[in-house]
């Protein structure tokens, strides 16, 4: 499944949750090595919002939040070839990190043939409806010279 975007600026706050040696851990095990520990944002719409929200269902993600045009068009898109990989969640000091559903992709940008192995993570609890959190080894905006407005493309498998 092919999704394309733009790169954009999150909140910050992923590193607080891709520290977690709990969660780098399983990340290591679907990646290979320690991830980066933060996420690239990637803004998706249309078509490729459609294809998103298919993962989201995919996931087990609730999104009544989105509209019925989006909600037939994700429905007919067929996710069945795409392994969804469960990160658990944990408690710590009283605190609950969620969990999440990663997909195995390959990133690439307009100016780079070559793609950088990555994970589209799906947090179980999120505050974003149109942008892809994607985890990898590598920092991705340094690797592939990324910056805000920079389109994408994300290769789900």
């Amino acid at each position: 499944m092919e999704l394309r975007g733009t790169v954009s600026s999150g909140l910050g706050r992923a590193q607080v949750f891709m520290a977690q040696e709990h969660y780098q851990s399983q990340f290591k095990e679907i990646l290979g090595r320690d991830v980066w520990p933060g996420t690239l944002n990637v803004q998706v719409s249309g078509e490729h919002f459609s294809k998103y929200v298919a993962l989201r269902n995919c996931s087990g993600i609730d999104t009544l939040d989105i509209g019925p045009e989006i909600k037939v068009q994700s429905e007919s898109i067929d996710v069945s070839g795409i392994n969804a990989l469960r990160v658990r969640g944990f408690l710590r000091e009283g605190r609950s990190f969620g969990g999440a559903t990663a997909f195995l992709a390959t990133l690439s940008n307009g100016d780079s043939s070559e793609g950088v192995e990555c994970a589209i993570l799906i947090p179980d609890l999120t505050r974003h409806i149109d942008v892809v959190e994607v985890i990898s080894v590598e920092y991705l905006r340094e690797k592939l010279n990324l910056n805000d407005g920079d389109d994408v493309t994300l290769i789900a498998r």
